[in-house]
Formats: structure tokens, sequence, C-alpha cells
């Protein structure tokens, strides 16, 4: 980060050099035997005589000078007054005065000075030369800031590791272009706190009288895990008191961790309505997916593309991206080895409507777990073309199923949606007759067979969000087909990451259906959008559209909500569906294939009980 990289140069330019340190040191540890010879007898300098307190001290400075080269403390491996340095400092001090312990007690023929000014000189010593390291430490942050006269005051809420962090890049600014006036957190036993001299001045009620009272105009949220909800109440808290909100990223967005005022962004909607704290179980993750031959089927799409980033990340023995797209299969190998050459036989074109080719595929690359991500999604045009639906949605999966079957996969996870609880629409219909179809197989096979879903996804490909921001910048309007509509949301990296999860902890025959947070209403997505907007921007009610539902349910009427093994994952059992139910779905007329879609999605027809057999 530019910032602290700033103050960390000025640092360098003020840093006592190696033999001036030492030099300080030794100087310490001459002013601590003094001043312990001059407490053990009273300031009464004439009964020195008899003692050797330049001796002592020589003895001292020799082995802490040698144990701190040693250590590198005069080799600038640390920074100035830090707590590393001062750690350094305090090992090299013990082990110079346990040295003169030693010899004073033990190898010598006489004491050189008394066992208490021994032990009282190592504390004063070491005091001594931390303070010399903290007034330079002070001078070089005195020094690494600017006048802040024109620095615009700001707010920053969160008084953890977060704002401690953004606070310090502030006043290293070289710019002087932020002034952090005050600090909002929420919890109580910070009421009183202060970070790096930036006071505690309420909490989150309080953001509108404090921001008034410090005349702040921005409010900076340091919390990197702070979720959706809590960002949507900052955020409306901000706009009534007048202030520009920004943010630090997400911790998964930062690449080491580390927050620092150079990552500040303005707030998006994403942040508003996708970020959930996932507590992500990595060895149960890497126990299914490290060193194993893992196939993702529609690798190319936007769920199927951030999938197969994060389980490379996981060191899999193989990695099979499966494709009809080949351009899509370009830009992935680019994305994750950097390279797009297409030279590799884990590229793989393939439809999964043809049955034939996914049997060649899997048993080819024998596969030990699936991701089967491959789908036609955008509901109205399912509305509009229902057996393409079926083809891809119900025959692709049943041909993926079998092939997986032939391959003899340990794993089988099929991405599903929030629309197959209590189907309304063709795409809810093919995607719960897909649950329906690997449920079947869960109880026929040796391997575990189980669907994971999950609502709408920020940045996937035909988002609201996208759309939302394209009409936008064109001027709109913004189309929302009802007032109250609700949509659950998540981003679409931690949707992947809540499935890789969810494919560790599955078992057969289950529908795993990831908690999303609370529902948010379309409308005000757009509102938001149109008050960020630079130009006045109309919002048009639509209606609902065929087979659209009012508001989402990410469980079925019938389904239990059982979370026994990760807070953010239900289980649901699927009722197996077999593939010799599916003949009426070849039905040409269309309202008879819709039809039959819906019996198929009835408890009870055509189903079988999801038991191994």
């Amino acid at each position: 980060m530019a910032i602290i990289n700033l103050g960390e140069k000025q640092g360098r330019r003020l840093r006592l050099p190696g033999m001036v340190l030492l030099a300080v040191d030794a100087l310490a540890w001459v002013i601590g035997v003094l001043a312990a010879m001059a407490l053990r007898f009273d300031f009464t300098f004439n009964t020195w005589s008899e003692w050797n307190p330049a001796g002592a001290a020589a003895i001292a400075v020799t082995a802490m000078v040698a144990a701190g080269a040693i250590g590198g403390l005069y080799g600038g491996r640390w920074r100035r007054g830090s707590l590393d340095e001062g750690l350094a400092l305090a090992r090299a001090v013990v082990l110079g005065g346990t040295v003169l312990f030693l010899f004073n007690n033990f190898f010598l023929d006489s004491r050189l000075v008394p066992t208490s000014v021994v032990l009282a000189s190592a504390p004063a010593a070491f005091c001594g030369a931390g303070a010399a390291r903290f007034v330079q430490r002070l001078v070089v942050l005195r020094r690494g800031r600017r006048a802040l006269s024109d620095a615009i005051p700001v707010l920053i809420f969160g008084a953890g590791d977060g704002g401690y962090r953004v606070i310090t890049s502030m006043h290293a600014d070289a710019a002087g272009r932020w002034k952090p006036v005050g600090l909002i957190d929420d919890d109580p036993a910070k009421r009183n706190l202060r970070v790096r001299g930036v006071p505690v001045l309420g909490n989150r009620e309080q953001i509108e009288s404090v921001a008034e009272e410090c005349r702040a105009e921005m409010l900076i949220v340091a919390a990197p895990s702070i979720s959706s909800d809590r960002l949507r109440d900052l955020s409306t808290r901000a706009l009534a008191a007048d202030l520009d909100m920004r943010i630090v990223p997400h911790v998964t967005e930062l690449i080491d961790g580390q927050v620092g005022a150079d990552d500040v962004r303005p707030l998006t909607e994403a942040d508003l309505l996708g970020r959930h704290q996932i507590d992500t179980d990595i060895d149960a993750i890497a126990d299914y997916i490290t060193g194993r031959r893992v196939l993702v089927t529609g690798a190319g799409g936007s769920i199927g593309s951030e999938l197969c980033r994060q389980l490379h990340r996981f060191g899999p023995e193989a990695l099979v991206m499966v494709d009809r797209d080949e351009s899509a299969l370009h830009a992935l190998q680019m994305a994750i080895e950097g390279r797009a050459l297409l030279d590799s036989d884990r590229l793989v074109v393939a439809d999964i409507r043809d049955a034939e080719r996914m049997k060649e595929v899997f048993l080819h690359h024998r596969p030990d777990v699936v991701f089967h991500t491959a789908a036609l999604k955008h509901l109205p045009l399912l509305e509009m073309h229902p057996a393409e639906a079926a083809k891809t949605n119900v025959y692709g999966t049943l041909n993926v199923l079998e092939a997986a079957s032939a391959a003899g996969v340990d794993r089988f996870v099929n991405i599903s949606t929030d629309k197959a609880a209590d189907p309304t629409s063709v795409l809810g219909y093919t995607k719960r007759i897909a649950e329906q179809l690997t449920s079947w197989y869960a109880a026929r096979e040796d391997g575990v067979y189980l669907s994971v879903r999950f609502g709408n996804v920020l940045g996937s490909r035909g988002s609201v969000l996208g759309a939302f921001e394209r009409q936008v910048a064109e001027g709109g309007p913004i189309t929302v087909t009802d007032p109250e509509v609700t949509r659950y949301f998540m981003t679409v990296t931690e949707a992947v990451q809540l499935v890789v999860q969810a494919g560790a902890v599955g078992l057969d025959g289950e529908a795993l259906v990831l908690d999303m947070g609370e529902p948010v209403k379309i409308v005000d997505v757009a509102r938001r959008l149109v008050a960020q907007a630079d130009r006045p921007i109309e919002i048009v009610f639509t209606g609902l559209r065929p087979g659209e539902k009012m508001h989402e349910a990410l469980l079925g009427q019938a389904e239990k909500d059982d979370r026994h093994a990760h807070p953010l994952i239900s289980h649901c059992l699927v009722p197996a569906q077999s593939p010799l139910g599916l003949d009426g779905l070849h039905e040409a007329d269309l309202s008879q294939l819709r039809h039959n879609m819906i019996d198929l999605c009835r408890p009870g027809v055509n189903a079988e009980a999801s038991v191994k057999l």
C-alpha cells in the first residue's frame, strides 16, 4: 500500500545507524548500573571505592551487544520501536543481565557490585534503551504527518485492527488527504478507547449527531468482515447525516489481508447486497479436493469459472474443465494459469446434451469429484422455450449423472437454484427434476450424490444488478417487475465458497441450501442506484413475468431447515425421480409439456425413496 510505504521510507531515512544504536544501548547499561548503585547506597558515593561498577557495566554491555548482533538487533531487521524489536531488545538485555549475574556471583574472586545492583540495573537498562527507540519512532511519525488544515474530516466505523491500520495510513499520508476526527463502534467496551489518539465518539445509532459535532464529511467503514445487513443500515444512516460513505474491501478481496487508507473505495451495491461472513472448514475441503481428480461442467460460466479458480487453490491432482463454449475455456485458462495456449486435455469442449460424448469424457478422465454447473438459467426465455430447458437442465443432467455412474465418481455435486423450492417456472421445474434425478442416483451408486441450492448471484451473467447498472449508464429507465418483489443475493465468490464447503458436508440425496441472509427489495436496489446517478433516472414497473414469484423461498414448504454441519447450510432430503418417468418431457405441445413438468415435481409422483440400495 503506497501510503504505508511512504511512512516506511521516512522511517528508513531517520533510522539510527547500528553503531549509534549500539552506543545508546551501552550507555543505557552504564546509566542503569550507576543508578542502581546510587539507590543501593542512598546516594552516598564515598562508599563505592570497594566496588567496580564500570567493570560490571562492561561485562553486561559485551554480553548484550553480542546477543543483539547475533539476533539482528543492530541490523535493521525490525521496524524501530515495534513490538518485535522490543522483544528482541528484552532478550538481549536479559542475556546481558544473566551473564553479569553469573560472573559477579560465581566466576570472579570478588563481586564487582552488590547482587541487588545486578538485579535492578537490567530493568533500568531495558527502559533506557527502549525509551530511545520509542522517542525515535515518535519523531518519525510526527515528521511523517503533514498539515491537515485542508484535509477531509473523516469518521471511521470500526475501532479494531482495520480502524487502527486506516488511521495509521492516514497519519503517514504525504498528501494529507484525510483527517480522522473520530471513531464509531458498536462495542460498549470500546466506549472510552483512543486509537492512535483518535477517540471513539459513539455507536452506529449516534452517527448523525457525532458527524454534526465533528463536522465530518466522510464515513469510512474499516471492518472488512462486516455483513451486508449492517452495511445497508450504515448506508442509510450515513445518507441521513450527509456523509460520503467509503469502505475497505472485504477480506476476500485483500491480497495480504492487511487494510490501509489506499484500500478505501466507494461503496458498491455488491457490498450492500452480498457480504456474508463465511467460516470455511479448509481441512474438510482439502480432504476431498486435494490430490483428487475434479471435473466441472459449465466451467466457462460465471459460477463454473469462479468454482474452478477456487478449486485450483486446493491442489487437485487434475482439474478437468468442461464447456461447450471454447472462448470461455480460453478465458478460464488465462485466468487460472496466466496463459491460454489451449494445449491441455483438461480443457474439454463438450455439450452435456450429448450423452455419448459425456461418457467418453468421464471414462477418459475418471474424475473422483464432479461439480455440475452447466445449465440454462434465464427464466423468461425458458418460459418461451420449455423444451430447450428440458434438453439441458433435465436430460443434460441425466447424461452427466449416467457418465458419472459409469466412471465410478466418488462425490457428485449438482448446482441448483432457489427456484427449485416449490417451483412455479420452467426453470424451477427443470432444476427440481434435476435434484430428484441426482437423489435417484444417490440411492443406487456407491458415491455421494447431492445438490446445492442458492439464489441470485451478484456478478453472474444476467444478474439484476448488472442490468440495472447498464440501464443507469444509458440514462434509464430502470425496469422493476413489482414494487414489492424481493430476492436473495450473494456474491459469486461467497456462493462458490459455500458450494465447495457443502460438497464436503453433504450426504446422499440431500439438497443443501445456502443461507443468503435476509431477502432484499429489488426496488430498494433500484432507488439506491438512482440516488447515486448524476442525472434523473426513472423507475418503471413492468409487472411480474410468467413463472416469476413475488418472494423466493430457499426451502419448500415441506422441507425442514436442518443445519447440523454448518451454520450457513441447511440440509433437506429430496425425493428420488426415476429416469423412466421422464417420457412426458418429450411432449411437443408446450402446454402439455409444462403440465408434465408440474406433475413430475409433485411429491410422490413417479418418485422413489432416496435410500441407498
